[in-house]
This record gives C-alpha cells, sequence and structure tokens, in this order.
C-alpha cells in the first residue's frame, strides 16, 4: 500500500468513514475529525511508518507538520520516511 493510501486509511477509520470518503483535499474538520481523533491519527501514522512526527497536540498549528488538509499530512509523512531512509 502507497504511503498516501496508508495515510488515507488510518485517517478514514479515525473519521469512521471509507478510504474512499477520504480525499487529499478534505481537512480533517470536513470529515469530523476532532482533536483527540487527530492525536490516535497521529499516534498510528507513527507506528504504521515507524516515524517521530513532530506535533504537539497543546499547539497543533506550530512546528514543521501541516495539518491543513490530508494532501499535507501525506506530503509531510512522505518527507519524514524519505528522511529516516
Amino acid at each position: 500500500m502507497s504511503i498516501p493510501d496508508r495515510v488515507i486509511a488510518i485517517i478514514a477509520e479515525q473519521a469512521m468513514l471509507e478510504p474512499s470518503d477520504v480525499t487529499l483535499d478534505s481537512t480533517l474538520e470536513d470529515l469530523g475529525v476532532d482533536s483527540l481523533g487527530l492525536v490516535e491519527s497521529i499516534f498510528a501514522i507513527e507506528e504504521a511508518f515507524d516515524i517521530n512526527v513532530p506535533f504537539n497536540a497543546n499547539e497543533p498549528t506550530a512546528g514543521d507538520f501541516d495539518i491543513s488538509t490530508v494532501g499535507s499530512i501525506v506530503a509531510n509523512v512522505q518527507r519524514l520516511v524519505a528522511e529516516q531512509s
């Protein structure tokens, strides 16, 4: 499974949606993912890709990890995976 597909599957699971309902342009707010769902998604992404996401739940917009859309999350995960290899 590709990185975008895995990230979408994780976010869809948190949003209790089908992966086909999640697009790269979707925002977490559009999908009904609350702050707890976001934190759970980040943990699941870290586990799935064996990466450390620079994310502070108290300041979600701070730092290098853009969570504005599903596409931006995918791009950040791809960057972190590439940096690790």
